[in-house]
């Protein structure tokens, strides 16, 4: 019985080795294909080189689950002699990947479980996921799907879809505050909203009165006046009067300085 097992253990070895070898050929040579032939490789021999490589990886699984094969969890296997010297052979059969089988080696390369902090790291997320309730847990597939469906509903719509909703997007949000605007419109045409306090400074030579910021409205320079030939078109400081008449203002100059007054923010 036990001859039998060893034998059963021994062909199932040898026909993994050989599944295992004929996957590592497939990838030799997409991998060469890849490196020295990209320039005339095509999707369509791209695709058959991966259906080669994932019909050799079910044919291995298929092989790992039959009944027949033994499990191999349960084969124990034990180093019998660790040597720092270079082993010659164990370098030919590992095609030159190991050719020292020591006791810095032997860890990595007979290890059953993962990395201790790998391994601690698992047992962290076991925990934080036996925490979560049933209801709690169905709720966050329940949105992951639903982010995940609306990734792939964009990622699969056109181009062009996508650029004439955001085009659309941008017309219809507004780019301005209509009480904003109404309101710098009224300050700027009717003074609404200015203060009336004339700030202190240094009066202007010739305008009696008038600060700084007065110099921007509707001064007697930016009226114009009206008349006959024997009137004056402007008014400015020292301006001579209608001649004929010193010391007199004609009556159409004071209508015109009563109007432009009139219609400075200050005086409203």
């Amino acid at each position: 019985m036990q001859q039998r097992e060893e034998k059963l253990l021994e062909a199932s070895v040898e026909s993994l080795i050989s599944r295992v070898a004929h996957l590592k050929n497939a990838l030799h040579s997409f991998i060469y294909k890849l490196e020295n032939e990209y320039e005339r490789l095509t999707w369509p021999s791209v695709l058959d080189n991966f259906a080669l490589l994932s019909g050799q990886l079910n044919t291995i699984n298929k092989l790992l689950r039959n009944e027949k094969t033994p499990s191999f969890r349960q084969q124990v296997i034990i180093p019998l002699l660790l040597s720092p010297d270079r082993d010659e052979e164990l370098a030919k059969l590992t095609e030159q990947r190991v050719p020292v089988f020591s006791h810095e080696i032997v860890p990595d390369h007979l290890r059953t479980k993962p990395d201790p902090e790998v391994e601690e790291q698992e047992k962290q997320l076991s925990a934080e996921a036996a925490r979560i309730g049933p209801e709690v847990a169905q709720k966050q597939i329940q949105t992951l799907n639903k982010l995940c469906s609306n990734l792939l509903e964009k990622l699969n719509n056109p181009r062009d879809d996508r650029d004439a909703e955001s085009a659309a997007i941008r017309q219809n949000k507004p780019s301005f505050n209509t009480a904003d605007t109404n309101a710098l419109v009224a300050a700027v045409g009717f003074g609404k909203g200015l203060s009336k306090c004339r700030p202190p400074g240094p009066i202007a030579p010739g305008h009696p009165g008038q600060g700084p910021m007065m110099s921007g409205g509707p001064t007697l320079q930016q009226v114009t006046i009206g008349g006959g030939s024997g009137q004056q078109q402007g008014m400015g400081p020292g301006a001579p009067l209608q001649q004929g008449q010193p010391g007199k203002m004609p009556s159409n100059i004071k209508t015109n300085i009563k109007a432009a007054s009139s219609m400075h923010p200050y005086n409203r």
